[in-house]
């Protein structure tokens, strides 16, 4: 059992920014066969409603707490938008460079990435790839303004409704992220392949399970109960050793450490060393030991 400790280095994380949007146009059988650049887009929020409690009495208590589903929203800005999406913000083009709106419109499927950093590796720690589904845009306003002194390019908005598709063995979900700092890499360029497209394949937005089987046997579970896995301390010499165990990075009060026999500790000096999962790999079982002189 040791303390818990905050900010140590390396574990101050954040997420920031917005890029990489793709739009997604599903074909006749529902599968997000078509993707498209989407250039120019500022913000994407998410929107999770529902999961509302309705309290239920009986024996004059408080039995219990009875949830409503959750649904999943989002409002989508941009300065622009591909033309593809004009089919799914009610418009509709009969002749090129004519547009006709309250019409219909489209489901769309969208991904887009945020970027993750740390207090070490700024914004190139790593990123989210998140993988929107069932997706309908409401009428929004558009906002058109005289130029004056200080410019402003319009930025467009969208309020976003969506459906959950099909998830084995889950409950049907409209929303998947997946963290480019803890997946393998080698699945991880497999599903961008599908998502951006490269040469000879187009674009295309997998559907959940799919996605999921990109990553299934992929990731290495280490035992972290097993002796041989977790660094020891000498108590009379005062020297922490670090194991070598494959898929684990170990750190002493933040800093990366080699396997081997660190140097002694001295009087009134503590090490707390902790264990971190490289991607493609988990931990199981503790990861953190403190050890003082």
């Amino acid at each position: 059992m040791t303390a818990l400790v905050w900010d140590q280095v390396g574990e101050r994380v954040y997420e920031t920014g917005v890029d990489h949007g793709v739009l997604y146009i599903p074909d006749a059988e529902g599968d997000y066969v078509e993707g498209f650049a989407w250039n120019g887009l500022t913000t994407v929020t998410e929107s999770p409603s529902g999961a509302e409690a309705t309290a239920q009495y009986a024996d004059n208590i408080k039995y219990l707490n009875l949830i409503s589903a959750e649904e999943f929203g989002a409002t989508i800005e941009a300065f622009t938008y591909p033309d593809e999406f004009a089919q799914c913000d009610g418009t509709a083009v009969p002749e090129a460079g004519v547009m006709v709106g309250q019409q219909g419109r489209r489901v769309f499927g969208l991904v887009y990435r945020t970027q993750l950093g740390n207090d070490i590796d700024g914004t190139d720690h790593g990123y989210k790839l998140h993988l929107i589904y069932g997706a309908q845009a409401a009428p929004s306003e558009k906002a058109y303004a005289t130029i004056n002194d200080s410019p402003e390019a319009i930025t467009f908005s969208w309020e976003v409704t969506t459906t959950p598709v099909p998830v084995t063995g889950l409950k049907p979900t409209a929303l998947l992220v997946v963290d480019s700092t803890v997946v393998d890499a080698d699945a991880l360029a497999l599903l961008e392949a599908e998502l951006f497209g490269d040469v000879g394949n187009d674009a295309r937005l997998p559907g959940p399970d799919e996605v999921i089987g990109f990553f299934t046997g992929t990731v290495t579970v280490v035992d972290m109960g097993t002796p041989a896995n977790q660094p020891t301390y000498n108590s009379g010499t005062h020297v922490v050793t670090i194991p070598s165990v494959t898929g684990v990075q170990f750190k002493i009060n933040g800093l990366d450490v080699s396997s081997g026999a660190q140097a002694a500790l001295t009087v009134g000096q503590t090490a707390n060393v902790t264990a971190h999962a490289v991607p493609g790999y988990n931990l199981d079982g503790d990861d953190d030991w403190t050890f003082d002189y």
